[in-house]
C-alpha cells in the first residue's frame, strides 16, 4: 500500500490492546539467547524490527520456537528460546539487520564480545546512524571492529580479539541510550569484573532502566552508582527465567492517548501504572496539558481535554513519545516548546526536520534548533494534505491524528508502522466513530 487516506473525523471511542513494547521485546530475545535455560516470552511484539533480531539470532545459531499467532485467539502468542550461555554456535557470520537500531547497537556489542567473525549491514539509513561511540568504548576493551564504508558508521565488521578488562569502559552517555543498553546487555560475557563510566549527560534513562529491570530477571545485577558509572561483579552469569511477559508497548501507547485527548475516550489494555517503561510519563504531561487521566488495574483510560494548555516541556526522558506532543501542540492554546530532543536527528529520520517540514505542509508556524522544536497554536489548517513519512514509523502515527480534527489526511508509504506496529492503522480506524 503506497499511502492511506484518513477520511476528517471528530471523535473517538473505545478500547485497544497494545502489542507487546519493541524495546523490551529485542532486550528479552537478546538476554534470553545469551542465558542458560529456556525461556517462553509471552506476548512479544512482532514487527519488522523484532523480527530483524529474531532473524539475526537464528543465523547465529540460536534455537528459537514459535507459537502460531493465529492458531488461538483466546491464547497469547509466544516465542521460546534456548539459550547459548554466553556463546552462539555460529563464529562467522554475515547480518543484514535492516533500520532495526535496538538490534544493530546491542548486537555489535554482544558479538564484540564472541571472539568470532562478523559483518554487520542495513539498509542506507542504517548507514547513516552512527555508532563510532560504541565502537569507541568496544575498543578499549580489545575489540578489533572495522566501518567498511565511511568512518564511524554501519556496515561494520567485527573480527575475533581478545578481550581484557584492565580499566573501566568509558562512553558517552549524551547521542543514543542504546549504546549503554548494548554495553550493559554484553557485559556478562566478560565473566569478569566490568565496569562501564558515563562521559558526560545520560539521556533516556527509562530507557536504561528498562534494560536494569530486565537485566534482574536474568540474575544480572548492576551496581548503579547515581548513572554515573555501572558496575558488575565477576562471574555474573545469565539465568533464564521458564517465562516472562512482555508488557504492551507504551511509546504505541502514545499515539492512543492522544487521540483521545484531541477527540474523546480510549481504554488502552495491556499497560498499566507499574509499566517499567519511562514513556508513561508523557500521561504526565498531558495531564498537565488538560486531558483527563485514569488508571485501572490493567488499563488506562484517557478522556478528552476541555483545552489543551501549551507547555514547555523537557523530553530528554520520552524522546520516543515527545514526538506525539508536537501534533497535540497544534491544538493547545499557546505556543508549546519541547527541548533536549537532539536525539531526534539520528533516529530512523531527522525527525526534527520532518517534524517541521510536515506540520508547515500543515499551515503550522514551526521554529526548531539542533534539540528543541516550538510550536505554534493555528486554527485553521489546510485539508487534504499528503504526509511524507519519510520510512519512519513515528512520523505516520503522529501525523495519523490529525484525521481526528475534521481534516482529510494522506500519510504516504504507511507500511513503515510495520517496523513496530503493523495493524496500527486498522487499531485507529477502530475508534474512531
Amino acid at each position: 500500500m503506497r499511502e492511506k487516506f484518513l477520511k476528517a473525523s471528530t471523535h473517538v471511542h473505545g478500547c485497544i490492546k497494545l502489542p507487546g513494547s519493541k524495546s523490551i521485546t529485542n532486550r528479552i530475545l537478546l538476554m534470553s539467547s545469551l542465558g542458560s535455560g529456556t525461556t517462553k516470552i509471552i506476548n512479544p511484539l512482532r514487527s519488522e524490527d523484532t523480527d530483524q533480531m529474531i532473524n539475526a539470532l537464528v543465523k547465529l545459531g540460536v534455537k528459537i520456537n514459535e507459537s502460531n499467532k493465529n492458531s488461538d485467539a483466546k491464547n497469547d502468542p509466544f516465542i521460546e528460546i534456548k539459550g547459548a550461555s554466553h556463546n552462539f554456535p555460529n563464529k562467522n557470520t554475515k547480518l543484514f539487520l535492516g533500520n532495526s537500531g535496538t538490534t544493530f547497537r546491542p548486537l555489535t556489542a554482544v558479538l564484540a564480545m564472541m571472539k568470532g567473525n562478523y559483518y554487520l549491514s542495513g539498509i542506507e539509513r542504517m548507514h547513516e546512524r552512527p555508532i563510532k561511540d560504541l565502537v569507541n568504548a568496544l575498543e578499549q576493551m580489545g575489540s578489533d571492529i572495522q566501518y567498511e564504508k565511511i568512518q564511524g558508521y554501519p556496515p561494520i565488521t567485527i573480527k575475533n580479539s581478545l578481550i581484557k578488562f584492565s580499566k573501566p569502559i568509558q562512553i558517552k552517555g549524551d547521542i543514543s541510550s542504546q549504546y549503554l543498553t548494548a554495553l550493559l546487555v554484553a557485559g556478562p560475557i566478560s565473566k569478569d569484573d566490568f565496569t562501564i563510566e558515563i562521559i558526560g549527560d545520560l539521556i533516556s534513562k527509562p530507557y536504561i532502566n528498562i534494560t536494569l529491570k530486565l537485566l534482574e530477571k536474568f540474575n544480572i545485577f548492576y551496581e548503579n552508582k547515581n548513572w554515573r558509572s555501572f558496575t558488575l561483579k565477576k562471574d555474573s552469569v545469565y539465568q533464564n527465567p521458564n517465562e516472562i511477559l512482555v508488557e504492551g508497548d507504551a511509546s504505541s501507547a502514545s499515539y492512543f492517548f492522544a487521540a483521545a485527548a484531541l477527540a474523546g475516550s480510549i481504554e488502552i489494555q495491556g499497560i498499566n501504572q507499574d509499566s517499567i517503561q519511562g514513556d508513561l510519563k508523557f500521561l504526565d504531561i498531558i495531564a498537565k496539558m488538560g486531558a483527563e487521566v485514569e488508571y485501572k488495574s490493567n488499563s488506562i483510560q484517557v478522556s478528552k481535554a476541555k483545552s489543551l494548555k501549551g507547555l514547555e516541556i523537557d523530553c530528554i526522558e520520552i524522546p520516543d513519545a515527545a514526538m506525539t506532543l508536537a501534533i497535540m501542540a497544534v491544538f493547545a492554546d499557546n505556543p508549546t516548546k519541547l527541548k533536549n530532543i537532539g536525539s531526534w536527528r539520528v533516529k530512523e529520520t531527522d525527525r526534527i526536520l520532518a517534524m517541521e517540514n510536515e506540520l508547515t505542509k500543515l499551515g503550522v508556524q514551526v521554529s526548531s534548533t539542533q534539540d528543541s522544536i516550538t510550536i505554534f497554536p493555528q486554527k485553521d489548517l489546510n485539508d487534504n494534505v499528503s504526509i511524507s513519512t519519510y520510512n519512519d514509523h513515528r512520523i505516520a502515527m503522529c501525523f495519523s491524528l490529525f484525521c481526528l480534527r475534521n481534516l482529510n489526511i494522506t500519510i504516504l508509504d504507511p507500511s513503515c508502522v510495520n517496523k513496530t506496529y503493523p495493524d496500527y492503522f486498522k487499531d485507529l480506524e477502530s475508534v474512531i466513530g
